[in-house]
């Protein structure tokens, strides 16, 4: 499906004695300009720059995705502001739980309001939520307020699409079914100027039952290693120190190009790039994490001992319903392997409570895994029914036995983390200061380990790694003092 409100290309030439380049990002950058003219005569009929403001909902994934979509309008021309009375307000949607829908389908209410008092205005929708089926025929009919529709395919096309809705003033409603080329190479803008995701797949080849990600973000696409290493350098050479890679399943970056790379031999060589000193990795699989990876971070001075390995279940039946790969011994003996290649490791998880089917038995396979793994996070969920994935035709879980689950799988991960959280303290260790804290005086940064740290120090250690004593733990973080 390619909805679209009228012809990009034949209007522009009408209005310009050149076509816009066919080949990207040259084609992206000759509509960034076009925008850029049309803003600045609209500043200037107004008295004031124009504003923009983005909402980002969901994975590190739309967080990177928003960071590209705000470098398009910041070199178009818009000011940035953190408020939605702007100019042009953008929604970067997630789909993964219905409440993500819900909260996006209550707040275009509010955005109604707004739009009344500012008929210019132009309000956005795109990312994954508007890659569903019904989803952008949906806004059309219900939601005639909103300008502009696109998916997670085409998000680099902004600049095409705020044209075409300047030019026609017609809503604009542009959703494929599977993606193109890869296009990186555009402005962004990053919340922090020393550290940066860095995406290295896009797509998911998985399928679990539960996952609506597939059907959204398309099959898995590895970028080449080179394009993966320029960006990396060009970051390095800007000043950043942390790259995070990018991709729904790291460990199979690779297999798909034409000449397959490991996620590994990646590794290795994003780690040669002078400049980066800490390196992370979001998400790996726990049915494709390879030993040599694990050798790679071992012997690595900036791979961070920090992985997130994702459980879902501790239930070997529900791992199977889930289309997870691997069982719960499996994933026991991963956990073992990984102890004994980095015995400091942190390691973080995601779980769903009450997925269809599951036992009371089911559950505490669940809670007997947290118990021996000792997980330094968890990101703990209820499940989410997601029409158009296998699992929502299975026998659901009643919410209020899901819901009393939850609450003990939470009293049991806060438990490990209390313990977890204590084995650090009093030690020595470096921190990545991010940002001033709301305590006047006091800085924040994060360890290797993600988690928090606070301690008393000068703005102009924002962007460098400091060694900090930990003197107290707060449950879920530090305070600390700067070591000389």
């Amino acid at each position: 499906m390619n909805l679209k409100a009228g012809s990009g290309d034949r209007e522009h030439t009408e209005t310009s004695s050149v076509y816009p380049p066919s080949e990207e990002p040259g084609r992206q950058n000759y509509f960034i300009e076009k925008c850029r003219e049309h803003v600045s005569a609209l500043a200037v009929s107004r008295g004031r720059s124009l504003t923009f403001h983005i909402t980002t909902l969901g994975c590190q994934m739309n967080a990177k995705d928003s960071e590209k979509l705000k470098g398009i309008l910041l070199q178009i021309g818009y000011r940035w502001t953190d408020s939605e009375d702007a100019d042009f307000v953008l929604y970067n949607t997630c789909t993964v739980r219905e409440n993500a829908n819900l909260k996006v389908y209550g707040h275009l209410g509010y955005l109604q309001s707004l739009k009344k008092k500012q008929p210019d205005k132009i309000i956005a929708l795109c990312g994954c939520m508007m890659q569903e089926a019904d989803v952008p025929e949906k806004i059309r009919k219900n939601y005639r307020l909103v300008d502009i529709v696109f998916g997670t395919y085409n998000i680099y096309k902004l600049a095409e699409i705020l044209w075409e809705r300047f030019f026609t003033g017609k809503p604009v409603v542009e959703i494929w079914d599977d993606a193109g080329q890869i296009v990186e190479e555009l402005p962004s803008y990053r919340e922090f100027p020393f550290k940066s995701g860095v995406n290295i797949t896009y797509g998911c080849d998985n399928f679990c039952s539960y996952c609506i990600v597939p059907y959204v973000r398309g099959r898995e696409r590895s970028r080449k290693p080179e394009h993966i290493l320029a960006e990396v350098q060009k970051l390095a050479d800007e000043g950043v120190v942390e790259i995070m890679l990018l991709g729904q399943n790291v460990n199979s970056y690779g297999k798909n190009l034409p000449t397959p790379v490991t996620f590994a031999d990646l590794l290795r060589r994003v780690e040669r790039v002078d400049g980066i000193r800490r390196i992370r990795f979001m998400t790996p699989h726990p049915k494709d994490f390879s030993e040599e990876v694990l050798a790679v971070m071992r012997d690595s001075e900036k791979i961070c001992h920090q992985i997130h390995l994702p459980l879902q279940s501790g239930s070997t039946r529900i791992l199977k319903k889930m289309n997870r790969r691997y069982t719960k011994e499996q994933y026991l003996a991963l956990v073992d392997t990984i102890r004994e290649y980095l015995p400091d490791a942190s390691i973080s998880t995601d779980i769903i409570v009450g997925f269809p089917g599951e036992t009371e038995e089911d559950f505490e396979e669940t809670l007997d895994v947290v118990r021996q793994v000792r997980y330094d996070a968890a990101y703990t969920f209820l499940y989410s029914k997601r029409s158009g994935t296998p699992a929502a035709k299975m026998e659901q879980v009643p919410e209020a036995v899901a819901g009393e689950r939850f609450g003990r799988l939470l009293d049991t991960i806060h438990e490990n983390q209390a313990d977890a959280i204590r084995k650090n303290l009093g030690r020595t260790l470096d921190v990545l200061v991010e940002k001033e804290n709301d305590v006047h005086g006091y800085l924040t940064g994060r360890l290797e380990n993600n988690t928090l740290v606070h301690f008393p120090g000068d703005t102009g250690l924002i962007g460098k790694i400091v060694p900090v004593k930990l003197t107290q733990e707060k449950g879920f973080y530090y305070f600390g003092e700067t070591v000389s």
